[in-house]
């Protein structure tokens, strides 16, 4: 059985949501907290406060009943009955009492409702788990919404762009099962298939996105030469579907993305950044107001100036040049990744089909050193959102903010209307201002936005001595993740922690969080001041369609809501909603992955994330001298916070391509000062490596 605890943080007024698998202990230090309870792992949750005790109480069941014990000194209130060793209770013994479902436990200064759940999902991460949730610290990954009400929108695996329904696939015979059982398969008997078998590269990219692109430029520059090195993928180029996924968040070419100016794909020393590169062009071009600001970014970022941030068409063109530069083209092999198997000489054979042909190809590519970065597999999407498409049918008034949906905003500008945005994220800043451009653009002025969040954001979140800035409930952040998880203390602090240790860390710096821009800010206070920008703080309970056919989402509003005293259910009438609640993380909700985990049974860490060593290696899958490392989203929990920013891809790229050269793969050198110097001339004046 499992219990999910949902609570407030008395501090930020944030809801949480976590789940649990039983016995469950509550304290406020897991080293005094037992990792077993009569034989059986038990899961922790670690409140930090000085009201609860070390080891406070324990959740387990009994007989087929559900009881908590109270080991504390302050003792513990069930649905406001005091249970403790001390209470003048009738019961056999007062500590114990028994728990239904929807109960209230209070634990000073908390209020946690409970949810039972039957059974574990498929996808859920091994237990125990513990969770740690600091009183005056940052807010936690619980913040975000519990996969109980998400689905998802998969990437169709052929044409790579998302599907709002479930893809139709015809069942193949490819890889057949001599490749897909054994747990280390014959390179001879894969040529005796028929299907053609390629041994000509020692390196193979899984992924073809940025993240193979990043691993495959540093092989370059570290001495590799193009016809060693295979990449594939489903992307003409390394950025497709990145820029397919920006396109319909509205961040075209002409938009800024939320990375930094030393955070360079396509330079891997990082300098100069894209902030010198803009002010040159403005220079050159005699914009030298234009050309003195984007120095000035950098210089006074962020006290005194908005974060620079680069524009999303100056990245792919960077890129661009620089796949040209390395030879990209000639390395990249179009096709869909079915699956990855170890083979008894100590290498790996990667089987992959061409989709799109008349007469569909197949082909393995045998290599000894593999990368995998295969992004981010599905896209959120709200539960009850999905439930009203399947049921009506409508995918135009009901959208995820990745999906394409630019007629939203030309409907909108013609004839304007009511909107409904969920999530606070980066994504819903941008949803924001195309929103107002689209208002701007409508000669009547008559669309309203009604932004729905679950609970206010009174005071940001706190991790030391450092809180984040909050204004009309945004949360205020420049990059996804604190700039000291980058490159700086807390940095070496997550690389040399242990894995629940991260899992505290991360859980403390993570957040749903936006960039600090002053027209982002000004858009907001307008719409507030006049009316047509209105936040509800509370639950959408379900989405019907309404009988002029568009949706009605009934919403409650919880206590807190400045607009209602008490929860009461509000019906909102909308012409659109868009759901801005972000992309699926979890290794198995990607076929590929899924199936190399199950294989090869394959640990995942502490974030439900595939473990990954310091240098990104996935140890398990070493085969000999053959060796496997991953990059991207699907390492978060390991040695690294922002793996899934372009500055992180190039740091777990130049991590793992040093472990080759310590470990005298062939073709790589170290660079020292001299060659490294060498090789930045060569960048600079766009030369093959």
């Amino acid at each position: 059985m499992e219990i999910e605890l949902i609570w407030e943080n008395p501090e930020t007024k944030k809801n949480h949501q976590q789940k649990f698998a039983l016995p469950l202990a509550i304290g406020r230090e897991a080293t005094r907290i037992p990792d077993q309870y009569q034989g059986q792992p038990l899961s922790k949750a670690v409140f930090s406060s000085t009201q609860v005790s070390g080891y406070h109480a324990l959740i387990y069941l009994d007989d087929g009943q559900l009881k908590i014990r109270d080991f504390s000194t302050n003792g513990t209130k069930i649905n406001g009955q005091l249970i403790h060793q001390s209470s003048k209770s009738n019961a056999p013994d007062p500590s114990i009492a028994l728990i239904n479902q929807g109960d209230v436990i209070e634990i000073r200064p908390y209020k946690i409702r409970t949810n039972l759940i039957s059974s574990l999902p498929e996808t859920q991460v091994p237990f125990p788990q513990s969770l740690t949730v600091p009183i005056s610290n940052s807010e936690l990954s619980t913040t975000r919404i519990p996969d109980s009400f998400v689905s998802d929108i998969y990437f169709n695996p052929e044409t790579d762009i998302l599907e709002p329904v479930s893809v139709s696939t015809q069942i193949e015979s490819f890889p057949p099962p001599q490749f897909l059982e054994p747990r280390q398969v014959n390179v001879q008997d894969l040529h005796a298939t028929g299907v053609a078998v390629k041994e000509d590269w020692d390196y193979v990219a899984v992924g073809g996105g940025f993240g193979s692109f990043a691993w495959v430029d540093h092989l370059r520059i570290f001495g590799v030469k193009a016809d060693q090195i295979a990449v594939i993928g489903l992307g003409k180029k390394p950025y497709e579907r990145y820029q397919y996924l920006c396109n319909n968040s509205q961040i075209p070419t002409h938009e800024r993305l939320r990375s930094g100016s030393d955070s360079c794909p396509d330079n891997i020393w990082g300098w100069p950044g894209y902030a010198w590169r803009e002010a040159w062009s403005d220079f050159l071009a005699l914009k030298w107001g234009r050309s003195i600001k984007r120095l000035w970014q950098v210089f006074a970022e962020p006290v005194f100036a908005n974060t620079y941030t680069p524009k999303s068409g100056r990245v792919f063109a960077s890129v661009d040049r620089e796949a040209d530069r390395i030879g990209w083209w000639k390395m990249l092999k179009y096709g869909r990744i079915r699956g990855i198997r170890q083979t008894d000489d100590g290498r790996y054979a990667i089987a992959y089909s061409i989709p799109n042909q008349k007469a569909r190809q197949h082909c393995y590519i045998v290599g000894r050193y593999v990368h995998i970065s295969t992004g981010y597999p599905a896209v959120r999407f709200l539960q009850d959102l999905q439930d009203y498409r399947t049921a009506t049918k409508d995918f135009d008034s009901v959208i995820n903010a990745y999906e394409p949906h630019d007629q939203i905003y030309e409907k909108l500008e013609r004839e304007g209307g009511t909107v409904i945005v969920r999530g606070k994220g980066i994504v819903a800043s941008r949803i924001m201002q195309r929103l107002y451009e689209a208002r701007n653009r409508n000669t009547k002025k008559n669309i309203s936005i009604i932004h729905l969040s679950r609970s206010p954001v009174a005071k940001g979140s706190k991790f030391d001595v450092a809180r984040r800035k909050v204004e009309n409930h945004w949360e205020f952040q420049p990059y996804n993740w604190p700039k000291g998880t980058w490159g700086g203390d807390m940095r070496q602090m997550l690389e040399s922690a242990s894995s629940e240790k991260r899992r505290e860390l991360l859980n403390a710096w993570d957040g749903t969080t936006t960039a600090d821009r002053s027209d982002w800010r000004r858009i907001i206070q307008q719409g507030l001041d006049e009316g047509w920008y209105v936040l509800y703080f509370g639950e959408i309970k379900k989405v019907e369609q309404h009988s002029n056919g568009k949706p009605l989402a009934f919403f409650e509003a919880n206590t807190l809501t400045k607009l209602q005293s008490n929860k009461e259910m509000l019906q909102i009438k909308a012409d659109f909603i868009i759901d801005c609640t972000g992309l699926e993380s979890k290794p198995k909700a990607n076929p590929l992955l899924s199936d190399l985990l199950t294989h090869y049974d394959l640990p995942l860490n502490s974030m439900g994330r595939i473990q990954v060593e310091n240098d990104f290696e996935i140890r398990d899958l070493r085969n000999g001298k053959g060796k496997v490392y991953a990059a991207g989203i699907i390492t978060l929990g390991g040695p690294y916070a922002p793996v899934d920013t372009f500055l992180g891809l190039q740091y777990a790229a130049q991590k793992s391509v040093d472990a080759l050269v310590k470990a005298k793969a062939p073709k790589l050198y170290y660079l020292n000062t001299y060659t490294s110097f060498k090789q930045w001339c060569r960048w600079v004046f766009n030369k093959e490596p």
